[in-house]
């Protein structure tokens, strides 16, 4: 197996969740997210971005205004709407429930056992 692929495969996967978290943030124009991801060294070409982008706005989960711009074209910024929020909630606490699992597995055996107690302990 080609160890780049996989890891490039990886990174497709929370790639949408990575944009939705920075727009989650606040409005924001697509260099900005290029820039945010690439020092979180999670590097984004706007040829990507864009058709992320669209389709998230096509799906309802963003929105976007032009802005004047003084040194060249009008700029598209984009901003999360209410159901882009409750998508992007779902989509944490799915996150957070994979990361919590993969770390579970990817400890020593005793500290899952030590996982596997505690809620046994906790679901008495």
């Amino acid at each position: 197996m080609d160890i780049q692929n996989t890891q490039s495969q990886m990174r497709k996967g929370v790639l949408e969740f990575c944009i939705l978290s920075v727009i989650s943030q606040g409005e924001v124009y697509p260099s900005d997210i290029v820039d945010k991801m690439k020092a979180a060294n999670l590097n984004i070409l706007e040829g990507t971005l864009y058709p992320l982008l669209t389709r998230l706005k096509n799906a309802g989960y963003l929105s976007y205004r032009w802005v004047e711009s003084n040194s060249g074209p009008p700029r598209k910024y984009f901003v999360m709407t209410d159901e882009g929020h409750a998508f992007y909630d779902a989509l944490e606490s799915t996150w957070k429930e994979l990361a919590d699992a993969v770390h579970a597995l990817t400890q020593p055996s005793e500290t899952i056992q030590q996982l596997e107690s505690e809620e046994n302990q906790t679901s008495l």
